[in-house]
């Protein structure tokens, strides 16, 4: 396996976990298997090893860990010693200098993103890239733009392997506390003008000729949290047609701001608007479909409508898992007898 220190996604495969991370590994999958996912690149475990080593950060977190832990780290009696181990190391790492070397290839890298997309200054999301999930544990950054910007929070992602928590987390499952490598994703942000989940099958009928696309103008986490009450819409996956629609009062949307999610206002013409074109739903069943034939199994994927892209490059994907949902042949006899008797009573 080729060990550089960067890689675009679409050169990336599960094969890759520990290379690159779990995050960026999956979603070097999911383009192997024809999605489009968020355009970026990762930097791999190597490239952290190489600024560690060249700016002699390893050794120096070895010694900085050796002078605040000589006695033993007690997590429950020694936080504050640990909030300071964390604030030392991470201040180490953010202020040193990023190696020439690895930088300009850094920067190479981002001018080929913003060719990739068209779009000068690309705003991308930083965030670690773990090959072991460390849910929660390290920091993620949001739209941040301009070469110097990228490389500064590439650093800051390093650094975050060294926050408290996550030295607690280290400490408690008997991992290194002074050696944490980790992969790196920089990856495009969405401007999202809807986003949401596809299901195809119905989970509680357990009916797997059929799909349902849920969605909400904006940013997916609304549709996901169960916030607010979305467009919903059943399509017969035999047939390719829309068979119900759901549209709901859409007042709430979530969107990026300067430095993370926040919730803004639907204008009050879309509010009872669907956030998606029929085009557009079919196109995300018909992909979806793909990706559970591919797996033999019912997906639950999670997808985003990017406003700068024409139809259907505007399409893209940023989850794909295996769906809950009720199988009819396990269930027992007594239950379709209460399922027929409920729907005699609806009639």
């Amino acid at each position: 396996m080729d060990l550089k220190e960067i890689f675009w996604l679409d050169e990336l495969s599960k094969e890759y976990n520990d290379t690159v991370g779990k995050k960026c590994a999956n979603l070097g999958e999911l383009i192997k298997i024809g999605l489009r996912v968020p355009y970026g690149f990762a930097l791999s475990v190597k490239a952290y090893e190489t600024f560690m080593e060249q700016t002699g950060l390893k050794e120096k977190v070895v010694q900085i860990v050796e002078q605040e832990t000589k006695a033993d780290l007690d997590t429950d009696k020694e936080i504050d010693r640990m909030i300071e181990l964390s604030k030392t190391i991470r201040e180490a790492i953010e202020g040193a200098d990023m190696p020439p070397g690895l930088a300009s290839q850094i920067g190479e890298y981002y001018t080929g993103l913003q060719k990739k997309v068209g779009i000068p200054d690309v705003a991308c999301a930083v965030r670690s890239s773990g090959a072991v999930s460390m849910p929660g544990q390290m920091e993620t950054y949001l739209n941040i733009k301009g070469e110097s910007e990228i490389v500064r929070h590439v650093k800051k992602v390093w650094a975050s392997a060294f926050t408290t928590r996550a030295i607690v987390f280290r400490i408690q499952n008997n991992m290194p506390i002074s050696w944490a490598p980790i992969g790196v994703a920089v990856i495009m942000m969405i401007d999202a003008k809807s986003a949401g989940v596809i299901l195809t099958v119905l989970p509680s009928a357990g009916d797997l000729n059929r799909a349902i696309v849920e969605g909400n103008f904006g940013l997916g986490e609304s549709v996901v949290s169960g916030e607010i009450t979305p467009d919903s819409f059943v399509i017969n996956k035999l047939e390719m047609s829309i068979e119900s629609r759901s549209i709901g009062e859409k007042t709430k949307t979530v969107v990026y701001g300067e430095t993370g999610t926040t919730i803004g206002e639907v204008p009050v013409e879309l509010q009872k608007s669907p956030c998606l074109e029929d085009n557009e739903i079919l196109e995300i069943v018909r992909i979806a479909k793909d990706v559970e034939n591919h797996f033999g199994y019912p997906q639950d994927m999670e997808w985003a409508v990017d406003k700068r892209f024409p139809f259907p490059e505007n399409i893209f994907w940023v989850q794909a898992r295996g769906a809950k949902y009720i199988k009819k042949e396990a269930r027992k006899d007594e239950e379709y007898v209460i399922d027929l008797m409920l729907q005699l009573f609806r009639k």
